[in-house]
């Protein structure tokens, strides 16, 4: 029996894990960590409904913690498989695992110091050496190259342009009785065509089932985001206060400098001081010049003038926590830069804590927020936070550019989706809330005549119910 169940981003867009059963053999696409609502992050700490030891191989789509984060974890619990990526990815996830593993034991010792825990001891959910055990397992892979990831699977990568080494993944499974492989292809998180820094998506000529992502899928972006940057960084300049950007150190962080730069060649924003403070950030950053692979014309150009296009041109970095409490002292007007980009932890906590208050700072959401972040609560207008197990006021201005989203809207999905030759049997919408996955569900239903249908948490797929996927 070969079937597919949905364990996650699944009626939500966190905590993406699809687990693939073909006989005996069980492989996990993707390994994602839940985020945002208490419920959801509850789910990280329960035992999944599977033995992670009994799990052959995860195939990951690409870094990002909602569909990595669980890997660690995973390898505590006893999963020993190997984990199949690209080489992007695989050299983020050794920066961002042990980053992740740190924080959670950062956060667990803080709330055992100042005593604002129901658990006694507040524990992480995992440490170093479970990250250190998992990144022992990665084997990176080429993309456009079928690997075999277990007996009767091959796994195929293509470029997905969400973030450095993000693909979409074809799993072709073998089955007697039929001269071609029955294919599962699942989107991941897709980008957008002509965004700055990496190539365009690659399209997938087939698929029996497609599991598609739909983080924006009820909606289109902002044609030029430059120019609400522009707007956003002028009007903070003019209030004499801060800038705060919650970005997320992988992707996201990358483009806002590179757009900043972009901006004050133009001599369109003034050359503020801009202090990127994510030591994981500065290191991606790094990763992201060095892979040349994945650079589009504009990124290739730039770095052969040996003009960095990923620093500002008054940046200051922060490393070290020292560097980064010396920020507190530093008065406006400037932008600052740090992760989380949904606020759900990290050090642009801290930079909140102390500026929210200021009615001349000014917060910039530069892409989604899940329900239940602080982000998300930032965007629908909270006047307190809670952060530290203190109540935060929150008098400052909040300003959201989505169109600076790494993600896909509806218009660059349904692009993507004409690169099949052929509907596929059946697509499940994924990753995304019940309003944008039905929405979308219902346009591809409407436009394109598909069997398609959001996906429902926990549900088991038959592959080999044919009837079933009608």
């Amino acid at each position: 029996m070969s079937s597919i169940q949905f364990l996650g981003a699944a009626g939500t867009v966190t905590g993406s894990k699809f687990l693939l059963q073909a006989g005996r053999k069980k492989l996990l696409m993707d390994a994602g960590l839940f985020q945002g609502l208490k419920e959801l992050r509850l789910r990280n700490w329960a035992a999944p409904p599977f033995s992670p030891s009994a799990v052959e191989a995860v195939v990951l789509s690409h870094a990002h913690i909602d569909h990595s984060g669980f890997l660690p974890r995973l390898a505590r619990m006893g999963f020993r498989g190997k984990i199949y990526c690209t080489s992007g990815t695989a050299d983020l996830l050794r920066v961002m695992l042990p980053d992740a593993a740190s924080l959670q034991e950062e956060d667990a010792e803080r709330a055992n110091r100042k005593g604002y825990t129901r658990h006694k001891p507040a524990l992480p959910l995992y440490t170093g050496e479970d990250a250190k055990k998992a990144l022992k397992t990665l084997r990176p892979c080429a993309y456009e190259s079928p690997i075999r990831v277990m007996e009767g699977c091959s796994a195929l990568f293509r470029r997905a342009a969400h973030i450095l080494g993000a693909a979409s993944v074809e799993l072709q499974l073998e089955e007697s009785g039929r001269p071609e492989p029955f294919r599962l292809v699942y989107s991941g998180d897709l980008g957008r065509w002509d965004q700055p820094i990496l190539r365009d998506p690659e399209f997938v000529p087939e698929a029996d089932i497609l599991l598609l992502e739909s983080t924006y899928g009820d909606r289109t972006h902002a044609a030029d985001p430059s120019s609400e940057l522009a707007r956003v960084v002028n009007e903070s300049a003019r209030r004499g206060g801060a800038l705060l950007i919650p970005a997320f150190a992988v992707g996201r962080a990358q483009e806002v400098i590179w757009r900043l730069r972009q901006l004050q060649d133009q001599q369109r924003i003034p050359s503020l001081p801009v202090y990127l403070d994510s030591p994981m950030a500065i290191d991606v950053s790094d990763i992201y010049c060095r892979h040349t692979e994945e650079h589009d014309l504009d990124m290739k150009e730039l770095m052969d003038k040996k003009s960095c296009p990923l620093c500002c041109l008054n940046q200051r970095f922060a490393r070290t926590p020292d560097e980064s409490k010396k920020i507190n002292q530093v008065k406006g007007p400037v932008i600052i830069i740090s992760s989380s980009g949904m606020a759900t932890g990290g050090r642009i906590l801290h930079h909140l804590e102390k500026r929210l208050p200021d009615p001349s700072t000014t917060v910039l959401l530069a892409g989604f927020q899940a329900a239940g972040t602080r982000g998300r609560r930032l965007q629908e207008g909270a006047k307190v936070l809670r952060m530290y197990g203190q109540e935060i006021p929150v008098r400052a201005r909040v300003e959201t550019i989505d169109g600076l989203s790494a993600h896909a809207d509806q218009g660059d999905i349904l692009r993507w989706l004409s690169g099949f030759k052929k509907p596929p049997r059946q697509t499940f919408v994924v990753h995304g809330e019940p309003r944008q996955a039905e929405g979308l569900s219902r346009v591809i239903a409407e436009r394109l005549k598909w069997n398609v249908r959001p996906a429902v948490d926990g549900e088991t797929v038959d592959l080999e119910n044919r009837a079933g996927l009608t």
